[in-house]
């Protein structure tokens, strides 16, 4: 263990290798083996990992959560409190898959706490769920849903300011970085919105 350039708390058990510079692990949480994890990664109390996942750089995971075989988290992701992700749609005792459903959660998405996942699906950029939000589908790039089943609200920035736009569909956040509005009025449930 001497000279590994991330932390893990004595209380931890990091089964993985890949683990990137400056993470922490802390106490009480468990990482499998063949578990990928970026640099700069804060996993706290009591997460659980399991093989085959793959968590990017600056991922934060906060207390309480499991993070299991078929997920994928990309960079500077945020998974508050308790979430809950999944990734079996028909769940049964000693039922054992050759292969579990995939779930992507992209750049810059944020969970909140409580909130629930289900398997099979992809969260957008800087996309974020509200608390105890009960995903069933996936979310479009910088939405912001909530509910249950979660809904899109409003449209967000990266650092999740709420989006006004202009006639022609156009905002613009504190930063200077734009966005454009592609509106469906006929379904609304398929607008997206796109960084320009």
């Amino acid at each position: 263990m001497a000279n590994k350039d991330y932390f893990v708390h004595p209380n931890a058990l990091a089964e993985s290798e890949d683990i990137g510079a400056k993470t922490r692990i802390w106490a009480f949480a468990h990482v499998m083996k063949n578990v990928k994890i970026g640099e700069d990664c804060n996993l706290c109390d009591y997460v659980f990992v399991e093989s085959g996942v793959t968590i990017g750089n600056r991922v934060t995971v906060k207390n309480g959560i499991s993070i299991w075989d078929g997920v994928t988290i990309e960079d500077d992701v945020f998974l508050g409190p308790y979430c809950v992700l999944t990734n079996d749609m028909l769940p049964r005792s000693k039922a054992h898959h050759a292969e579990y459903s995939k779930t992507l959660i992209k750049k810059g998405a944020s969970i909140g706490a409580n909130a629930t996942i289900l398997c099979g699906i992809t969260l957008g950029r800087y996309c974020m769920v509200g608390a105890g939000a009960v995903v069933t589908k996936s979310i479009p790039d910088f939405a912001l849903v909530t509910g249950n089943p979660a809904r899109v609200k409003y449209w967000i920035s990266k650092k999740g300011g709420k989006l006004n736009f202009n006639k022609e569909g156009i905002a613009s956040d504190n930063s200077g970085n734009k966005y454009k509005l592609h509106n469906n009025k006929e379904d609304q449930s398929k607008s997206y919105v796109t960084e320009i």
